[in-house]
């Protein structure tokens, strides 16, 4: 069967190139596949018909930031040493390592890249390895589930994947994929209790959903919100930062990763959000400055 290019196909279709290339990414070509960086296409592959309403994990094409199409088109590749890789590990390794796991950037590396670990010498915590696996399961999901409106569901299904099989599993206090049983606190400060936990919730993403757009600062007091609430039992620092993420994908933000050595600002930020919104929008629009410096290397464009 005879193949074509993007720009073959973007003028037999009467669309743009980036479009055709969203659509390959978005799995709507059947056939379609990559070679390196360069979508093959059948001749005869037919043009996508507009969706009809919304579906779970597709947009239409046009409202595909190149970061996100870029995301998509690495992850199906399985392209190695790209953004797709970079935001994997960096996440990981830092999201994790805020919370205490020990594992080295190194060898966060090396389990996305190879599911091998080097023990350094060192112990390793069976956890940290776990929790490693399973966040960059979250990533993908993120990465799979960007256009889905943020709902109780997603906010559940990202800690079931990041908790699943770890020990806390095996707890008969630790709810996987649901709403903590026990109370808990977060820097010293009491969060909502328990049974108040789902109403909570239930207000905070209907309120954020609500709104006309979003903005950086929504997506940040949102993550307040979420983590002065504190849904679960241990993971929302990771499932928080996994859905700011999530968000600036969906809202055509550039993202960011909260790094390791950022986590004092970002803690006092958090608390003090209410009275000086600047400490934590500036560590973020810090972070954010990092994260665009990553897509000049790789060569993505940005508006923002």
């Amino acid at each position: 069967m005879p193949y074509l290019s993007v720009a073959e196909v973007s003028a037999l279709w009467g669309i743009s190139a980036r479009s055709v290339r969203n659509y390959c990414a978005q799995g709507r070509v059947p056939g379609a596949f990559l070679v390196g960086k360069t979508w093959s296409i059948p001749a005869d592959a037919k043009k996508p018909g507009r969706l009809n309403g919304k579906s779970a994990n597709v947009t239409p094409a046009d409202d595909m930031t190149p970061l996100l199409v870029r995301l998509q088109e690495e992850r199906a590749s399985r392209m190695p040493g790209g953004i797709y890789h970079k935001v994997q590990v960096e996440l990981t390794y830092n999201s994790n390592h805020m919370e205490g796991s020990r594992l080295t950037r190194e060898q966060t590396r090396l389990i996305f890249e190879t599911k091998t670990i080097g023990t350094e010498g060192g112990t390793v915590r069976i956890d940290d390895v776990i929790e490693a696996a399973n966040h960059f399961r979250c990533v993908d999901y993120v990465v799979d589930h960007t256009f889905d409106p943020l709902s109780e569901r997603i906010v559940k299904e990202l800690h079931r994947i990041l908790k699943s099989s770890t020990s806390d599993a095996d707890r008969d206090w630790f709810a996987v994929g649901d709403y903590k049983l026990l109370p808990n606190e977060v820097g010293g400060r009491n969060t909502t209790p328990p049974e108040d936990v789902s109403h909570e919730m239930k207000r905070a993403v209907t309120s954020y959903e609500k709104l006309p757009t979003h903005t950086l600062d929504d997506i940040i007091d949102f993550h307040v919100a979420f983590e002065r609430i504190h849904p679960f039992q241990d993971g929302n620092g990771r499932v928080g930062r996994l859905i700011m993420f999530k968000e600036c994908l969906r809202h055509a933000i550039t993202p960011f990763v909260i790094a390791d050595d950022m986590k004092l600002f970002y803690y006092r930020g958090l608390a003090q959000w209410d009275s000086e919104k600047g400490w934590l929008r500036d560590t973020c629009l810090s972070a954010q400055d990092t994260f665009k410096v990553w897509m000049d290397y790789y060569r993505i464009p940005y508006s923002d």
